[in-house]
């Protein structure tokens, strides 16, 4: 007796295409990508904000990405901004993957007295909470940053990036965890004659990789391009082309009288319709071409 025997595959190995088999993009990769989208989203909020302070088109500059950890980014935002801020929570995509925005309350402020017809200027006082006159403001830049955030990631409509919550305290908001990774960016935003301010995001590394999954888009493959129909194999292809010269209703009653020899009268439509497997594909009109009945094309769809 043999303790051995052949072993046979119970069914046949898959075979992944290289696209699945590809590892996924390291940090490095991932933030490259967002520097890359940082600098269309600067030339973005300078379009946009022209429109919201109704003005010049500011200069927009983004500062290099700073890696760090969510903790340590909140303790500097409660001692730069004395805790007062539009904090904002956006979702991205269908699984609404998190990033930050912010601008400092005294900014927001300045903005509301400007929007009122004032010189900008916000009270040395600062209030404890923004105002309810400021929440058209902070809806409005809101709007702006997912608009232009969403144009510069290549988006179709902006309603991909969507707020999720705000607060005036990044405490109260808790957007990430305390000991997560993130990567932030600085906009400086600078007026003739008046103070610069900065609007600031953060993305942790989860919300990177679905943005840009391998880094940034790859270009499509032409395996996937539309195939040419005057190429091979398809160019031989035959297909059924029928011209509907007759398209007509007639009553039961008098298809049951039918009877030979009798004339009906057709009426030929001016615009005949072509069709390929039941598909309308044009129109044409009936004429004749050496003693032959034609039809020439007047629309192709």
């Amino acid at each position: 007796m043999k303790p051995e025997r052949e072993f046979v595959a119970e069914r046949v190995v898959a075979s992944h295409c290289p696209q699945l088999l590809r590892p996924g993009a390291s940090q490095a990769d991932l933030v490259t990508a967002l520097s890359r989208t940082a600098e269309k989203l600067a030339r973005e909020l300078g379009s946009a904000l022209a429109g919201l302070l109704g003005g010049d088109e500011p200069l927009v500059e983004c500062s290099r990405p700073e890696r760090t950890v969510y903790s340590d980014y909140a303790t500097m935002q409660v001692m730069g901004h004395r805790n007062l801020g539009a904090y904002t929570l956006f979702g991205a995509g269908a699984a609404n993957d998190r990033i930050l925005g912010m601008v400092a309350g005294e900014v927001v402020l300045r903005l509301v007295d400007r929007a009122f017809g004032g010189a900008g200027v916000a009270p040395q006082q600062l209030p404890r909470e923004l105002p309810l006159s400021a929440e058209l403001m902070v809806h409005r830049l809101e709007a702006m940053l997912a608009g232009c955030l969403a144009s510069a990631l290549g988006a179709e409509t902006a309603d991909v990036i969507r707020p999720l919550r705000r607060e005036g305290n990044i405490d109260h908001l808790a957007p990430f965890g305390n000991d997560e990774h993130i990567v932030a960016l600085v906009f400086s935003i600078t007026e003739p004659g008046r103070p610069a301010w900065a609007i600031e995001m953060a993305f942790p590394y989860d919300t990177l990789a679905a943005l840009f999954a391998n880094g940034e888009r790859p270009p499509a493959s032409a395996e996937h391009a539309p195939a040419d129909p005057r190429a091979a194999p398809f160019a031989d292809v035959p297909l059924p082309l029928s011209a509907v010269l007759v398209d007509m209703r007639v009553p039961l009653a008098a298809i049951s009288a039918l009877e030979v020899g009798q004339i009906l009268p057709v009426p030929v439509a001016r615009a005949v319709p072509l069709r390929v497997a039941g598909q309308t594909i044009g129109h044409g009109t009936v004429g004749a071409v050496d003693d032959r009945l034609a039809v020439q094309l007047s629309q192709i769809f």
